[in-house]
């Protein structure tokens, strides 16, 4: 099934109502991290993917931003080979996203997004706030938030880790010796 959902003429932060029913967020996970990450935390990753199947998550989106984002699909890839009842939602920041990939990250992209149960696309065209927009869909549609995150304050990371505990979501750091206890949350 694929879902595309277009708000860039609506106020930010409103989106139109799609078809997966709101109760299906309690049973969601969504990815945020750095562009940086290179597969440190994959052992991590996995023990954290199999745990969360385990307490009753079955639907996970990934914003598919090289690095965690993409290396989190790529997991949960792995995931549903195990357990055939997983879900991957693709939750692009605007249309044509893809035409930003090239190399190894374009190959990456594309076996994520084929392998996706749900597509969503944010934002119809590039808009300066699309980024922001789909981080705050993934916060809004998932119950526990999954992160690799550095603790900087700065960027779209930080802005989803802060979202999300400001929501009360739980945030799981796979990152080594970061916490998320700031003063600037």
């Amino acid at each position: 099934m694929w879902i595309f959902l277009r708000v860039g003429r609506l106020a930010p932060g409103r989106y139109m109502r799609c078809t997966v029913m709101d109760n299906i967020r309690l049973a969601s996970v969504a990815f945020t991290g750095h562009r940086t990450y290179c597969d440190e935390g994959e052992r991590q990753l996995a023990d954290v993917l199999e745990m969360l199947y385990s307490e009753g998550y079955r639907r996970f989106l990934t914003g598919m931003a090289w690095g965690f984002d993409l290396a989190a699909g790529l997991a949960v890839i792995g995931l549903r080979r195990r357990h055939g009842d997983v879900r991957l939602v693709a939750v692009e920041p605007f249309g044509r996203f893809r035409a930003l990939f090239s190399g190894v990250e374009a190959t990456v992209y594309d076996e994520v997004l084929a392998s996706c149960d749900e597509r969503v696309t944010v934002c119809g065209t590039y808009t300066a706030a699309c980024y922001r927009l789909r981080n705050d869909f993934l916060v809004d549609h998932a119950a526990v938030v999954v992160a690799w995150y550095d603790g900087g304050s700065d960027g779209g990371t930080a802005y989803t880790v802060r979202r999300a505990r400001r929501h009360g979501i739980p945030v799981i750091n796979l990152r080594p010796s970061e916490q998320l206890s700031f003063g600037w949350l």
